[in-house]
């Protein structure tokens, strides 16, 4: 499979273009609309509900940007659907995912990114599959867990498949992942499970062999995250493909 030619084109707005400052928050309806109305395609995240549904959010609990505590997976869509995103101008509550695609209507691509606990669960990727067989825009999925992607390519090889990436996986969220996984990570060495179609690596760690040696001998294109300033954006445009941005208007 090739992949899209968009996916190169146009830089991405992470969790769409969002502006805090003026009321538009990440991985909202605004921020989407905010993304199309400059002409970008959409990076955003997706979680699972306790009923087995999908919401578009990025953390695993509603604190940093809601008014509610508590973690996503303990509630239903019903209830997540109710919430107020905080600081919002236009009142933006948290989108089902049937709901943002409803809404973007093939309007700009998406990149949407499985959020995983690397637990082996697959009720989110495997609802996300299907949700997407109803959706006629443009998309492709990622994730962080070779696991989710290697199910992709297992039970839907027809979607655009990518692997986000980066070298060290030192932040909190990863403090549980064993050493050894770290290492398969960082160095591809799932590759045969998952034959990626793309790459999505950590800025910061540009140029490093994975992502070199996948463009080079592989021909597989690589986005890189998340681009905030001018430094980010030289080492995107030197080893990257496409770059995922935030916080200005490329």
């Amino acid at each position: 499979m090739n992949t899209p030619e968009w996916l190169v084109a146009k830089p991405i707005a992470h969790r769409g273009l969002h502006d805090k400052a003026n009321g538009i928050v990440e991985n909202t309806i605004s921020a989407a609309e905010a993304a199309i109305a400059h002409g970008f395609p959409i990076e955003l995240d997706v979680q699972l509900t306790a009923d087995n549904d999908v919401i578009v959010f990025h953390d695993f609990d509603l604190d940093r940007v809601t008014g509610e505590t508590g973690l996503v997976a303990e509630r239903n869509l019903s209830a997540l659907a109710g919430i107020e995103i905080s600081g919002t101008l236009g009142g933006d509550r948290i989108p089902s995912l049937k709901d943002y695609l409803a809404r973007i209507a093939g309007r700009t691509p998406l990149v949407i990114e499985v959020k995983s606990k690397f637990d082996g669960d697959m009720r989110l990727t495997k609802r996300v599959i299907e949700i997407l067989a109803d959706y006629s825009g443009p998309f492709v999925v990622k994730s962080f867990d070779p696991d989710i992607v290697a199910y992709l390519r297992q039970n839907a090889p027809h979607i655009t498949r990518g692997f986000i990436g980066e070298l060290e996986y030192a932040s909190k969220a990863d403090s549980f992942l064993s050493p050894e996984k770290k290492h398969r990570m960082a160095n591809l060495l799932h590759f045969e499970e998952t034959q990626p179609h793309f790459l999505s690596w950590r800025v910061k760690d540009l140029p490093c062999a994975s992502a070199y040696l996948s463009r080079l001998l592989g021909q597989i294109p690589v986005m890189t995250w998340t681009v905030r300033n001018p430094e980010d954006r030289a080492k995107a445009e030197k080893h990257a493909d496409q770059m995922v941005f935030e916080g200005f208007i490329p």
